[in-house]
């Protein structure tokens, strides 16, 4: 199992926004691809910032990097970060991190 972080800055008032655009576009996207096995959508405020600076973390969970590589292209480490969600940050990280999953408690 493969977990695939990426995160993303924005304020409070457009975190709803992505919020929104996560649950209608993101997932059923994500969920479309063989080998999905779910998403977290995070947020906190980063120490130190304004209150209403916002930090996203994105965490997918895949079967394998295979896996990814059907839904992200051979540059598995590139972020597929969408214009309509582009415009929701103040900045994003341009690529991911993926973590192989050694022990998990569900």
């Amino acid at each position: 199992m493969i977990e695939r972080v990426w995160s993303a800055r924005t304020t409070r008032d457009k975190l709803a926004a992505y919020a929104e655009y996560f649950r209608r576009v993101v997932i059923p996207e994500l969920a479309a691809v063989a080998g999905y096995r779910g998403a977290r959508l995070l947020q906190r405020t980063p120490p130190g910032h304004a209150a209403d600076a916002i930090e996203i973390v994105v965490v997918t969970e895949w079967e394998s990097l295979d896996v990814i590589r059907g839904f992200a292209g051979d540059e598995i480490d590139r972020a597929v970060v969408h214009d309509e969600a582009a415009a929701l940050f103040s900045d994003y990280d341009k690529t991911v991190r993926h973590y192989e999953v050694v022990s998990a408690n569900r």
